[in-house]
């Protein structure tokens, strides 16, 4: 396909100014080479992906994200909820972008321009969610987490993001681990890779290897495989926890005991208990709940 006519979807509260300068150039370079172009400021919640279902069902031929993996949460689920897929580019900005940085693209403007200009396209799987307690699917581009820390994205205000950026994660994630006690989740994982019951600490059902801005969490994660990397640290004491998680930056800890970790298709984790669901950092309902891929369900510009 040649593309002529592009949507940039723009989360005005990521990066800002340095957000929006990127994006007047790269505009201007398309407009100068016979690119028609239009673009959409979101506000709220879901406006992404209501303006990525339009866009769909338009005369454009691509659509950027600009902003983080929410933003791009929102698009990839317009346009996988809409009949004409059409390819997606993104453009990194906001506190996280972890699927970005994972398929190492570009943030600069010029070297922007030649990615669409190239027009070279990966097609990739993304993750599906049902949960008992909402009607309509979620879908996750790169994780769907539950349990200890993963509440932080969606606490942290956007405001304060938008300032403070990543610091912002962390000053609250200091906060949460003052409060927390850690106390396990009681879950029932299933799938044909694994059954049991479990007290947890934190369950990750990954796309990509890249979560938080930890490069190997899920290390063996590929988006092109047609399966979801599952992630489960149980109930550990804190001298395991803390061997645990010194492991993580080298993706050893994978190898701990106390660390479960294999690829599926699909799994069905449910609790006795209230446990939130963290979706691409945006909070995404509560247990019961199946995780599933799509395999190729999504075309990026790379």
């Amino acid at each position: 396909m040649e593309i002529k006519s592009i949507k940039f979807i723009i989360n005005p509260s990521s990066g800002r100014q340095t957000m929006e300068r990127r994006i007047d150039v790269l505009i201007k370079m398309l407009l100068d080479n016979g690119y028609i172009v239009g673009k959409s400021f979101t506000k709220e919640k879901n406006d992404a992906m209501i303006m990525a279902k339009k866009a769909c069902n338009s005369n454009f031929d691509l659509i950027i994200a600009c902003g983080g993996d929410g933003t791009v949460n929102e698009v990839a689920k317009g346009i996988m909820e809409s009949r004409r897929k059409l390819p997606l580019a993104i453009l990194s900005g906001g506190t996280v972008n972890d699927f970005a940085k994972y398929l190492a693209l570009p943030t600069n403007a010029r070297e922007f321009y030649k990615l669409i200009k190239r027009e070279r396209m990966i097609e990739v799987d993304i993750g599906k969610v049902h949960t008992i307690n909402k009607s309509e699917h979620e879908y996750f581009v790169n994780v769907a987490a539950a349990g200890m820390l993963t509440n932080v994205a969606y606490q942290v205000q956007a405001d304060i993001k938008a300032v403070l950026g990543r610091m912002a994660y962390y000053f609250e994630g200091i906060k949460e681990l003052g409060k927390q006690k850690f106390d396990p989740l009681q879950v029932r994982i299933k799938s044909d890779e694994y059954e049991n019951e479990e007290d947890i600490l934190l369950f990750l059902v990954s796309n990509s290897s890249s979560i938080g801005g930890f490069k190997k969490l899920a290390p063996e994660a590929d988006i092109l495989d047609g399966l979801l990397d599952v992630v489960i640290i149980k109930k550990s004491a804190i001298t395991d926890l803390a061997n645990i998680f010194m492991n993580i930056l080298t993706g050893d800890h994978i190898n701990h005991p106390n660390v479960i970790y294999y690829k599926t298709k699909s799994v069905y984790i449910e609790s006795s208990s209230i446990v939130p669901i963290d979706i691409d950092g945006e909070y995404g309902g509560e247990l019961p709940a199946r995780f599933e891929v799509i395999p190729k369900a999504l075309r990026i510009l790379i």
